[in-house]
């Protein structure tokens, strides 16, 4: 990031749209200060420029990190990990392409990115929805399994919550309701940008882009580690509660 202080906001993100989030996380709209240079920003905002460097610095490298395996730890870990997620994605990731959404100037866009402004609102609210139903029923019953053969239980409380619940229902509901997304993917041409000209809009599509393939990581996750540990676990308790009923 070479001489990145003299540079335009517009330049820096061009050279990369993460370095967008990474300006919105200080209060910077890149769209109202696209002329501007960063330390002229900076210095309107009485912000420091050399922290707001490295915070595109760490925006950029973080790009780069491995996808983590989780495969070796215990389900309470692995649903730890899913709800930081859900933190991440309803706290930060959304907000922010909601925000930059709703700044879109309706007299630059054309009738798909309208479309997308009055859709988008919607698509959060149900996608929000669907997370606390997750966490709410689905975390709360493997947990429930989970606890069941590490800490002391009442039986007849999981007795009705496995009578309730089914890992595998719960999983092939799970796989026909992936493709959250393929509305708003339809709608923006696959987040294509080969003929946006406009850098707020191209910003937008290639946010709902890297969302997409976090909800697919996300979900790729709980169909290849969450739910097949979670069927093994629910199989061990039935088999648990067999060997207790028969010994009785």
């Amino acid at each position: 990031m070479d001489n990145i202080r003299q540079k335009r906001i517009d330049q820096i993100i061009h050279e990369n749209y993460v370095n967008a989030s990474a300006l919105f996380f200080f209060g910077i709209s890149f769209y109202n200060y696209s002329e501007k240079t960063l330390e002229q920003v900076c210095q309107e905002k009485s912000l420091d420029v050399n922290t707001v460097i490295r915070k595109l610095e760490s925006s950029n490298a973080s790009q780069d990190s491995d996808e983590i395996s989780l495969n070796k730890y215990p389900l309470d870990l692995i649903i730890e990990y899913l709800k930081h997620t859900h933190h991440i994605f309803v706290k930060h990731k959304l907000p922010y392409i909601t925000k930059l959404i709703s700044q879109l100037d309706n007299g630059k866009i054309d009738k798909s990115a309208k479309d997308l402004k009055f859709i988008f609102p919607f698509f959060v609210e149900d996608f929000i929805k669907h997370i606390y139903e997750e966490e709410d029923t689905l975390f709360t019953y493997i947990l429930t399994l989970h606890n069941s053969l590490h800490k002391k239980y009442n039986v007849s409380k999981l007795y009705f919550s496995m009578e309730k619940h089914s890992v595998r229902e719960y999983a092939l509901k799970h796989s026909t309701d992936d493709d959250e997304m393929e509305g708003i993917r339809k709608l923006t041409n696959n987040y294509s940008v080969e003929n946006i000209n406009d850098l707020h809009l191209k910003v937008i599509y290639l946010e709902l882009k890297s969302f997409e393939e976090n909800l697919r990581t996300h979900a790729r996750i709980e169909n290849e580690i969450l739910f097949p540990k979670a069927l093994a676990l629910e199989n061990e308790v039935n088999m648990l509660f067999k060997n207790r009923i028969s010994s009785n």
